[in-house]
């Protein structure tokens, strides 16, 4: 599993070594809404992993990206429902091993790394319920942090993808994420404005669509009587709130967690 991101070259690289790259192959689902750098970095990290061999980097695309989904499917995608996610990564990749691939003979590897085992743990026993087996390099010893991956990566003399090096966790969509918080689309719009504005101008177009005012990507808690009350926070208003010098939790990031069902 190829995502693009640092973690899922960290682990090709140490499932090469650990097995050669004979038979070892490279998935990449492009939800047709990444950074333009990605895919240089994709070129790069691939023939990284391969050494002098030409790279076997499969690319598959559903054809839509999350916006196109969310209309088709008339429903904003937000941390609790993703169906961008699960069209455009978990049911296009599932198709590809179905047709390409023997569960008998084959391991598919993760990027997902110890900090967040939990999250390998559940979709490795999902998925075994389906006969598949799946496999997690940075789960196991030696750990490494996410900042010791980026150190290896310049000392194989590649550049970062753009979007960690403007501040972002995952270089996933774009800079954009339904499950992403308040702190990452701060920086969506200090960094990228052009980019925020088109996911606000989308946000606002498909709630006039449904003609629905209480739905949202953010969201505000706060407690009433004991209870959480979630009111919906469009990212104009957040936008709007974060401009006029308003507060907000600039940690809340959120995760991207695309084969995360829950």
């Amino acid at each position: 599993m190829f995502s693009g991101g640092v973690g899922s070259w960290m682990a090709a690289r140490r499932v090469a070594e650990r097995h050669g790259t004979d038979n070892l192959t490279l998935l990449f689902a492009d939800t047709l809404m990444e950074d333009e750098d990605l895919y240089r970095f994709l070129g790069e990290a691939a023939q990284n992993v391969f050494g002098n061999r030409l790279p076997r980097l499969v690319r598959i695309a559903e054809g839509r990206d999350p916006w196109q989904v969310f209309f088709d499917e008339r429903m904003l995608g937000n941390s609790r429902f993703d169906p961008c996610s699960r069209m455009l990564k978990r049911r296009m990749v599932d198709r590809w091993l179905n047709e390409n691939c023997d569960p008998k003979s084959t391991v598919i590897h993760v990027g997902i790394d110890w900090t967040e085992e939990h999250r390998f743990v559940g979709l490795r026993d999902r998925r075994a319920k389906d006969g598949w087996r799946y496999e997690s390099p940075l789960c196991e010893a030696p750990y490494i942090l996410k900042t010791d991956m980026k150190s290896a990566l310049r000392e194989c003399g590649i550049s970062l993808p753009r979007l960690y090096e403007l501040g972002f966790a995952h270089n996933n969509c774009g800079g954009f994420c339904i499950k992403a918080g308040k702190g990452h689309f701060a920086n969506l719009l200090r960094t990228m404005p052009a980019r925020y504005a088109y996911h606000e101008a989308k946000e606002l177009e498909i709630r006039a669509y449904l003609g629905r005012e209480d739905i949202s990507i953010l969201a505000d808690r706060r407690m009433v009587d004991g209870k959480v009350v979630r009111t919906p926070l469009t990212l104009r208003a957040f936008r709007e709130r974060t401009q006029a010098g308003g507060q907000f939790d600039m940690f809340e990031t959120g995760g991207c967690g695309c084969f995360v069902d829950t």
